[in-house]
Formats: C-alpha cells, sequence, structure tokens
C-alpha cells in the first residue's frame, strides 16, 4: 500500500501530462519556426526555396492551433464573455452557466462530426510537396473536438454539483484601482 494518497497521485499525473502536453505543443511551434527560418535563409542566401518546408509549416500550423484549443480548453483559457453572468447570482448564475455548456457542447458536436466527415473525404487526398496523407493533417479537428466536448462535460458535472449558494455575483470593478495598476 503507498503513503501517498490516490488524489496526490492523480494530481501528479495529471500535472505531468498538463506538461507533456505543454512540450508537445512547443516541440510543434519550434519545428515551424525553424522550418520557415530554414526556408528564408534558402531563399535569401541561396536563392532557392524548399516547397516541402513550407507545406510542413503549414501542417505543424494546424496541428498548434488545434492542439493548442484543447490547451485553451484545458486551463479554461478560451474566450468567454462574463459581463451578464457576473451580474447573476445562485439558480439562476448557475442555471446560465448549464446553458452555457450545453450550447457549447452542441457546437463542439457539430464541430466533431464535420471533422469526422472532412476526414473521410479527404483519405485518399495527398499534399502536393509532401505526399502526406491529407487525412493524417485533418485528424487535428475531430482530435480537438472530441477533447473539447470531453473537458465541457467534465465542466458541466462539476457546476451541477455545485450547490446554487456557491454562484456569487462577481465583485464590481474598481475602475481606479485598475488605472493605478496601468500607472
Amino acid at each position: 500500500m503507498s503513503a501517498t494518497p490516490s488524489g496526490a497521485k492523480g494530481s501528479k499525473a495529471s500535472a505531468a501530462g498538463a506538461f507533456a502536453f505543454q512540450i508537445f505543443c512547443a516541440s510543434i511551434f519550434l519545428g515551424i519556426i525553424g522550418l520557415v527560418f530554414f526556408n528564408a535563409v534558402l531563399r535569401y542566401c541561396f536563392n532557392s526555396g524548399y516547397p516541402p518546408s513550407e507545406e510542413w509549416a503549414r501542417f505543424l500550423f494546424i496541428y498548434v492551433t488545434f492542439f493548442g484549443a484543447i490547451e485553451a480548453f484545458y486551463r479554461k483559457k478560451h474566450i468567454a464573455v462574463e459581463l451578464v453572468v457576473d451580474m447573476l447570482e445562485g439558480n439562476c448564475r448557475k442555471a446560465v452557466n448549464i446553458i452555457a455548456i450545453l450550447l457549447s457542447i452542441s457546437a463542439l458536436a457539430l464541430l466533431l462530426q464535420g471533422g469526422i466527415i472532412y476526414v473521410l473525404q479527404t483519405m485518399d487526398t495527398y499534399a502536393v510537396a509532401t505526399h502526406v496523407n491529407m487525412a493524417l493533417i485533418n485528424i487535428t479537428l475531430p482530435i480537438m473536438a472530441g477533447a473539447g466536448i470531453v473537458l465541457q462535460l467534465r465542466d458541466l458535472i462539476a457546476i451541477i454539483r455545485t450547490p446554487a449558494s456557491a454562484f456569487k455575483k462577481a465583485d464590481p470593478m474598481d475602475v481606479e484601482a485598475i488605472l493605478e495598476k496601468a500607472s
């Protein structure tokens, strides 16, 4: 039997997984930078280019975009307009949060369905310069949508389990304090 509580073990595994995912995304981004730099050097120093590097950079950009969206969902750093929600409290705020998550899940379900159809349509399509099967590139859309649905379902369960009394109004903004910090 382990002396470490199971919650702490899960937390360490979750932190390690999140760190590995960040390294994965950073590697993709560095790959884009390296390929673009390599192609720029070829163009300016040798008056030639390497077309597959442009294509690979574009593919990596697609990957970093969709995997970055997963990271944004995981860390709750996606774009959210909470002006109205911040003025609500109790059952009303809880209901609005639940409706917002259900609408997000619906939009992600449409992306998942469309992404799967798109991947199936591109199974026999290959990139011009690299001859990569485009389904391997386009698979990022349904992966992102599926991960987003799972993360939104996690948030929905947490909100449903939270008592309505825990949903408080946000503190009103102190404009003077914000301007003071900005100076």
